[in-house]
């Protein structure tokens, strides 16, 4: 029998107008900026009223460290969502916007799979309503500033050798990561070198995500520092008088974004940065307003605990004053062997030695929610169809050493239903009472804070930074950004900085190679090991399986 694709599946479901989907959470039709029959924008005035309403619980939906394939996090996501609401719970989820870098490249689309996925699956991975393009729009923009300021006279006295503000694109283009620039002549600006991020890596797209308000957005805009002057003094986009125009290209975007699960429940998708790049999170605003509007709300970090949720934590909860009542960590039975040094070929077939090789990563992960954040866990098991019932007990009993409860899920395969289970454990944890704490101080300086979050979270010894961070660190604290949160971009496959070692490692050392400023985020990005800001395509991108018919159907989108 021919298993449906999750296009197929998705373009087969039936969609609830999204009046009905809004009303469902009590947001009045007055409240909705309709993109067509099943996408909306929130407008502003919704989380104003609301104010006085009790918050929801938070559960925080995070993984072990994926395979290059991805484990269903998301997936798992919308599943336990849907669950919370077949319990008769008020229930909503707060995603992540998909960039066109992963959804033509390696991954795929990025929506959930099977049975649990937001719709209309089809627009949420391609152009949405435009947020991502928007927050293109407005980074390029400030660099076509940045360079005709330089260009007309230089008033703020700009050195061209000194401007790290980058142009970026949100396509995988490893072509454009280093370029020359200004090379026509007299007439066409200045010649210096630049280069392109996905716009994911946007310090724009962090801002976003990390604003309450539009007020908040623009004095955000205003304080990202795009260069130096011939003095080393640090240049920013609001003395280059910008931030009223990058706001008015992102009044809309920072509006959240409305859609429906396949099973009707409300989503609130919104913002898109990466991770391993960035901090990884959906947007404060989308998250809040999504816990003015239902009794629990199921969010996602991305990629593994060690990145997605202490970013989460660290730099998000920290900054808008939110806290998770739960976190899930999905796991799957390939991935634990795959980190138990399983040949790829061999990951469909059953071996418990490599199992339990893996099983460490899976236990610090737990380890690292109970006892660095002090919040209540939860496993989900992503139950994939060659996963072999002695496998799965397996992972059931090695965490539950550790206090904990491993439930397998196949919301893939029967949507709610497969995820009722985890649901009750989820609803039971977050009766429980918890007190956030972080893996490092706010006051601390950025070494220690990098020297606690290693130390504590990644399990190093030691962490050595590179000549040009010794120098960025000191120019940093002259400037007076360094207590600073800390944003590290590195591999997701391991703990580590190197994407080879994988499991459970310790008594290595994480090296920072360079640091980066984004002070309208309000966060240092310490860039470590090989990670790139714009990453390159694949030998066969996603892209060569997509076509679309004449009645507009797409196909090969996951």
């Amino acid at each position: 029998m021919n298993m449906r694709t999750d296009i197929e599946i998705a373009e087969a479901a039936v969609l609830e107008p999204i009046e009905n989907v809004a009303a469902s959470v009590g947001i009045d039709a007055d409240y909705l900026e309709c993109y067509g029959k099943y996408k909306a924008k929130i407008a502003d005035g919704f989380y104003e009223s609301s104010r006085g309403r009790a918050d929801g619980k938070l559960i925080l939906v995070t993984a072990i460290n994926p395979t290059p394939a991805g484990e269903g996090k998301t997936t798992v996501s919308v599943g336990l969502t849907d669950a919370l609401r077949k319990l008769g719970k008020s229930a909503a989820l707060a995603l992540r916007e998909p960039s066109l870098g992963p959804v033509f490249g390696v991954k795929g689309g990025a929506a959930g799979g099977g049975y649990a996925q937001v719709v209309p699956m089809a627009d949420i991975n391609l152009h949405f309503t435009g947020d991502i393009h928007a927050v293109t729009a407005a980074n390029n923009l400030l660099a076509a500033l940045i360079d005709n300021h330089i260009y007309q006279g230089n008033e703020l006295g700009i050195d061209a050798e000194t401007v790290i503000w980058r142009r970026c694109l949100d396509i995988n283009d490893r072509q454009l990561r280093s370029i020359e620039c200004g090379l026509g002549g007299k007439f066409d600006g200045v010649p210096r070198r630049d280069g392109f991020d996905i716009t994911a890596a946007s310090e724009i797209m962090a801002v976003l995500c990390l604003a309450d308000n539009l007020g908040e957005l623009t004095e955000r805009l205003s304080r990202m520092v795009v260069g130096y002057d011939a003095d080393a003094k640090p240049v920013t986009a609001g003395q280059l008088g910008a931030a009223g125009a990058l706001a008015v290209l992102l009044k809309d975007a920072i509006k959240p974004n409305l859609v429906q699960t396949l099973e009707g429940t409300p989503a609130f998708i919104h913002g898109g940065p990466f991770a391993n790049i960035a901090h990884g999170c959906n947007s404060v605003i989308a998250t809040k307003t999504a816990l003015k509007a239902a009794d629990y709300v199921v969010t996602e970090a991305g990629f593994g605990a060690d990145l997605g949720a202490e970013k989460f934590i660290d730099v998000k909860c920290r900054t808008a004053g939110l806290a998770p009542s739960a976190v899930v960590i999905v796991a799957t039975v390939r991935a634990l062997k795959h980190h138990g040094s399983a040949e790829k070929s061999e990951l469909s077939k059953e071996d418990l030695k490599a199992l339990s090789r893996g099983l460490p990563n899976l236990i610090r992960h737990i380890e690292n929610m109970k006892t660095v954040f002090s919040l209540p866990v939860a496993i989900a098991v992503n139950r994939f169809a060659t996963d072999t019932d002695a496998e799965l007990g397996l992972i059931v009993e090695a965490v539950a050493e550790h206090g904990v409860k491993a439930i397998v899920t196949d919301v893939w395969g029967k949507g709610a239903d497969g995820g009722v289970e985890l649901a009750g454990e989820v609803v039971r944890l977050c009766e429980q009472k918890s007190e956030l704490s972080f893996a490092y101080e706010s006051d601390a300086d950025i070494r220690t804070k990098l020297s606690d979050l290693a130390r504590r979270v990644y399990r190093a010894d030691a962490v050595l930074f590179s000549e040009l961070a010794e120098a960025k660190l000191a120019k940093l604290s002259e400037d007076g950004f360094g207590a600073l949160p800390v944003c590290v971009a590195k591999t997701q496959y391991s703990f580590s900085d190197d994407a080879k070692l994988l499991g459970a490692p310790s008594g290595f050392s994480l090296t920072v190679r360079d640091l980066k400023l984004s002070a309208g985020a309000g966060f240092i990005v310490a860039l470590c090991g090989r990670i790139m800001t714009m990453p390159g395509l694949p030998k066969v991108p996603a892209a060569y399986m997509m076509d679309v018919d004449g009645a507009g159907r797409v196909t090969g989108l996951f």
